[in-house]
């Protein structure tokens, strides 16, 4: 997967919230700035 540069437009994408609903990037068009972190190996079992 090619990394996006700075200042491009992100993928839309879709995933689970913390409460049992679903948030997609497209949610968010037209605010200022969104914020997007990961954890990927947050609350695994190592």
């Amino acid at each position: 997967m090619a990394l996006i540069a700075s200042g491009a437009v992100a993928p839309d994408f879709t995933l689970d919230s913390h409460l049992d609903t679903t948030v997609s990037l497209s949610d968010f068009r037209g605010s200022k700035k969104v914020l997007l972190v990961s954890y990927p190996l947050d609350f695994t079992p190592t």
